[in-house]
């Protein structure tokens, strides 16, 4: 499969043969658990105290009073450590050593990702996502793109090649989380928009464009590529990223 390179200033520089590896089967299920996987490692483990609740003088008075066995302060007759008790230990409380980490096999993750990267060339699974964009998928832009150092320039790239309309998308979906979250750090919401895949660093100016990801060819995952275990994320590619994905 052929597709066109683009120059900086929308024009055709050449063309360029895609790697086999975007002519992989779909599996929106394992992208799914390759997703799910990556994200159950940024789960921070919590529990209790494990002192919580029990740390009171309370025995039982034993049998022969008429009473239920409960333990009871000493010099009163208040229950206390158990659960049905005011302010004694919880029933079934959250511990530390609970596995939250989802194992996923390595070849499955393996094909996951090469699943992923097939979908972003699915121009129907990409406008499935709501991504806005002008002309086919993939964009690949010459390697002079990763030489831009200023925001303005790859503003003016993106427009060129169609799809800053998407970046506007993400830019004006910003808003306020429901619920207790916006009280964690967690204030605001966002869609996501452009994939940037380079080949030897990360563009450094297309980090502050809302929605916007970039990203060398070694660092894609299946999250990058399938956001919300959803596949078909609209990617901007440089030849020079295009050539290395055969190498890997």
């Amino acid at each position: 499969m052929k597709v066109e390179v683009k120059a900086l200033d929308g024009s055709i520089a050449g063309d360029l043969e895609l790697p086999e590896v975007f002519s992989e089967e779909y599996r929106p299920d394992l992208i799914k658990k390759a997703v799910i996987s990556l994200q159950s490692t940024r789960r921070q483990p919590h529990g209790t105290y494990p002192y919580a609740g029990i740390n009171s003088s309370a025995v039982s008075w034993g049998s022969g009073r008429g009473v239920a066995q409960l333990p009871r302060i000493k010099g009163g007759s208040r229950a206390a450590k158990i659960p049905q008790a005011k302010g004694g230990r919880a029933a079934h409380p959250p511990v530390t050593d609970k596995i939250l980490v989802r194992q996923i096999n390595k070849k499955e993750k393996q094909k996951a990702i090469r699943s992923a990267l097939a979908a972003t060339v699915c121009e129907e699974l990409v406008r499935a996502r709501g991504h806005l964009f002008e002309g086919g998928v993939p964009v690949v832009l010459e390697d002079q793109f990763e030489d831009l150092v200023r925001t303005n320039d790859v503003i003016a790239a993106l427009t060129a090649a169609g799809v800053y309309a998407d970046v506007e998308r993400a830019k004006s979906s910003k808003k306020v989380r429901a619920g207790r979250g916006k009280m964690r750090g967690r204030r605001y919401k966002q869609r996501k928009s452009l994939l940037i895949v380079t080949g030897d660093s990360p563009l450094k100016a297309a980090k502050n464009l809302p929605g916007v990801d970039v990203v060398t060819t070694g660092q894609l995952n299946a999250e990058l590529l399938a956001p919300g275990t959803q596949a078909g994320r609209l990617t901007v590619w440089t030849k020079k990223a295009i050539m290395r994905l055969e190498e890997r």
